[in-house]
């Protein structure tokens, strides 16, 4: 199983997760972690500037954890079978550790919705 983890700064879970570039990909097995890497996206690869139809450097995790999301990415992210949570925590690896112990403390997606308008590929 693979984790992705918003992480602009590298250093802390991200807000918006649209627009953040940086995850911390963490590969899981028997509910430990086995490795940790960061993925870099380019800007056109992030989830705000490109299209749902476009392939996503992410497409091959089951969770993305993040400060927050609004609920088309939450839709966008379901829809590529990945389970998209929002938490309060700010560190990564311990997001990760409750995730993998069932005690993380999640967040309700945001209710905002900005527009955005994709050309159609």
């Amino acid at each position: 199983m693979k984790i992705a983890v918003a992480s602009q700064n590298r250093k802390e879970i991200t807000d918006h997760t649209g627009r953040c570039r940086k995850f911390w990909i963490y590969e899981i097995e028997s509910k430990m972690i086995v490795n940790k890497a960061l993925l870099e996206l380019s800007k056109e690869q992030s989830f705000h500037d490109s299209s749902p139809h476009d392939f996503s450097p992410l497409e091959d995790v089951q969770v993305l954890i993040a400060g927050g999301m609004g609920s088309g990415l939450v839709r966008r992210l379901e829809n590529m079978g990945i389970e998209p949570l929002s938490t309060t925590e700010t560190s990564p690896d311990k997001a990760v550790e409750d995730y993998l112990n069932r005690t993380l403390v999640t967040k309700a997606a945001e209710t905002h919705e900005h527009g955005h308008k994709h050309a159609e590929k």
